[in-house]
């Protein structure tokens, strides 16, 4: 059963029709990532509405922008109010708003990071990726792939049994 399947058959979130190949591919290149196959097909399956979701249809294209800026933005929050510093990055500059400028420049190079649901995030492009919770700097597995993320957040389907997949660069440091 796919992870789209499994949300449908709960009625738990209203679910609009599924994004089409040509949408899933407009997002793509408005936002410049590609979708992970297994994010694709869930949103290929159907759109969860409510509250949480990304509503990738709406015209507010700011709110999706804001949605996808976040983890950047809340790393860059914990750099310039929480002394917050990562070490491959070299030695911290000495002021926060030094900090903030070099840190944004070393952001740019990390893996994306697209919206599942809230705080939960899938890398761009990676398949079969745990999904992360990513709020500020605090980072945390909360599912080895979609369908076991929608068991742990939402009580839907069994469990993985598997050991928890490694992530993806700088991400998986702030694990």
């Amino acid at each position: 059963m796919t992870a789209a399947e499994l949300l449908a058959l709960s009625g738990r979130f209203p679910l609009a029709p599924g994004l089409s190949d040509d949408e899933l591919t407009a997002i793509e290149r408005e936002f410049g990532f590609s979708f992970a196959a297994d994010h694709r097909a869930f949103l290929a399956g159907g759109v969860p509405c409510g509250r949480g979701w990304p509503d990738w249809r709406t015209p507010d294209r700011g709110a999706l922008r804001s949605l996808l800026a976040t983890p950047i933005e809340g790393v860059l929050y914990d750099v310039g109010q929480n002394s917050f510093w990562y070490e491959g990055w070299g030695p911290r500059p000495h002021s926060s708003a030094d900090a903030v400028v070099a840190a944004r420049r070393h952001l740019m190079t990390v893996p994306r990071v697209i919206p599942v649901y809230a705080h939960r995030y899938l890398p761009a492009g990676l398949a079969g990726h745990p999904v992360l919770s990513i709020y500020q700097t605090d980072v945390i597995t909360y599912g080895n792939d979609l369908l076991d993320w929608l068991n742990r957040e939402f009580g839907l389907g069994s469990p993985a049994a598997s050991a928890v997949r490694p992530s993806v660069a700088f991400w998986r440091d702030l694990l």
